[in-house]
């Protein structure tokens, strides 16, 4: 088997320093004009540029919590994406490719010579499909509870896809949500981003396995051991990229970086910078 599978079975014994971690939310943030469309973003802390790619129904706060270890090392460009936090709708509807095709246009715009990505979720897929389209500056990306299809999605995540995508349910139980939705968004309309992820989440291919075959960068694949993709799907993204890496992190769901926030970016710098 090509890569390198690495299981965590237990956790891993570190220490953090307190001293000058920064926060989310302590610089202010800046917009990029791509297509005509505003997309929302913030730095922190100084080094190599780190692109941070979040997931559907977040914005960059989904890694607030390994800011402070991240922003030690890197350069820590974390992006809204189209639609959601603070950024824009982006100019057509919503797919992975649209969004890797922003992103991959947000590094041009910031002059970055090179750069490694982090993507959770929706994020992962479109660093997947950034990793493929810019070998020429991104050097390494680690992706957590990524995927290229439908299939393969456990019957608890196919679940959890069915409720987040009626507006119905959303409505009712994600109210939360929705506040911090409008407060934030420029058009404050939550259900059109809803209505344009339903259509991308239950498309049963998201891009051609052939993307992944074409990936010729050092590649980290995480996924909770209690993930919405199942460990099988994992291990085909692992035998298809060639330079990967796969993990497997007990006791964690879906959302590895809000349950097990210092482990995950302790692995991830390590493999960003072992040779």
């Amino acid at each position: 088997m090509r890569g390198t599978i690495l299981i965590l079975l237990f956790t891993l014994a570190f220490s953090l320093s307190g001293k000058g971690q920064i926060k989310y939310e302590s610089n202010n943030g800046n917009y990029l004009t791509i297509r005509g469309t505003k997309l929302y973003y913030e730095e922190y802390g100084q080094g190599m540029p780190l692109l941070l790619l979040h997931g559907g129904l977040g914005n960059s706060a989904d890694f607030k919590k390994c800011l402070p270890h991240l922003s030690q090392k890197y350069k820590v460009i974390a992006f809204d994406a189209p639609g959601l936090g603070r950024s824009e709708y982006a100019d057509s509807i919503m797919t992975y490719k649209g969004a890797a095709e922003y992103y991959s246009k947000a590094i041009d715009v910031l002059k970055l010579d090179s750069t490694y990505v982090i993507g959770w979720s929706d994020g992962g897929n479109a660093a997947l499909l950034l990793a493929k389209m810019r070998p020429d500056k991104v050097k390494k990306i680690a992706v957590s509870g990524a995927t290229y299809k439908l299939e393969g999605t456990t019957k608890e995540g196919l679940e959890a896809l069915k409720s987040f995508s009626d507006t119905t349910w959303v409505a009712k139980e994600l109210k939360p949500w929705i506040k911090q939705y409008k407060e934030k968004s420029p058009t404050g309309n939550w259900k059109k981003y809803i209505t344009e992820a339903k259509k991308m989440w239950y498309e049963e291919i998201y891009f051609p396995k052939s993307v992944l075959l074409e990936i010729n960068i050092p590649t980290l694949l995480i996924y909770g051991d209690n993930d919405m993709y199942t460990p099988e799907l994992g291990l085909e993204l692992h035998r298809a990229i060639k330079k990967s890496q796969f993990c497997i992190l007990p006791n964690t769901s879906h959302d590895v970086f809000g349950e097990k926030p210092e482990l995950i970016s302790q692995i991830i710098t390590d493999f960003f910078t072992t040779k």
